[in-house]
């Protein structure tokens, strides 16, 4: 089944993490972009639009079971397609 990017609608809530019950592998496959404040960020975990935040990955520190450490920050959030030139 092949989705129209122009058509799709992009999830409230998404989550990079497989563990994650907002987890969806059919949208994360579609390139999704993350506009934070305006600026394009991509090192996002977790977004929720509704909520106004973003989970960022830290670094490169780790929790005692090997996962990424994030942070949230809060701030306007805007989720977007991205075409296949960017």
């Amino acid at each position: 089944m092949t989705k129209d990017p122009t058509t799709t609608e992009l999830p409230d809530r998404l989550s990079n993490d497989p563990k994650s019950p907002f987890y969806n592998e059919e949208i994360l496959a579609l390139d999704v972009g993350i506009r934070f404040k305006g600026a394009e960020k991509t090192n996002v975990a977790e977004y929720c639009v509704s909520e106004g935040w973003i989970r960022v990955t830290a670094g490169t520190a780790k929790d005692r079971f090997g996962n990424p450490l994030t942070i949230k920050v809060s701030g306007p959030v805007e989720p977007y397609l991205r075409s296949k030139g960017e």
